[in-house]
């Protein structure tokens, strides 16, 4: 069992930073692929990043690919996503995840869910 707690969330204004913590419960962390998933109203839950267990492979979607980098201390129980450059079309309910499967775009292979921060951009 995982329990996980997301932060680092709040309001930006565009072209602006952000960095969003996860921290993690349990001493099996460092065996979870970690993956951030955003919500925005009226939208499908989306992928925007995963990392495997060790940190060794990372994972973006095209929107994000560039300007947004996830990163994990396994010693700490914490995965972050760093933003940069952000854009209104960021703004959403970001949550992170953990999966004992594998690393993946997927949102079907992660077992455990945070409650969610939310970003918000401001043009």
């Amino acid at each position: 069992q995982v329990q996980l707690v997301e932060s680092g969330g709040g309001l930006v204004q565009a072209g602006g930073s952000l960095r969003l913590s996860c921290a993690a419960s349990g001493r099996t962390f460092s065996s979870y692929a970690m993956g951030w998933f955003r919500q925005a109203p009226g939208k499908e839950r989306e992928f925007v990043a995963a990392i495997n267990w060790s940190g060794g492979s990372t994972y973006y979607a095209d929107s994000v690919k560039g300007r947004f980098t996830i990163s994990r201390d396994n010693a700490k129980n914490t995965v972050w996503l760093q933003m940069n450059s952000l854009k209104p079309e960021d703004t959403a309910v970001y949550y992170c995840a953990a999966s004992q499967r594998a690393t993946g775009r997927l949102s079907s292979i992660y077992d455990y869910w945070g409650q969610g921060t939310q970003v918000t951009v401001s043009s």
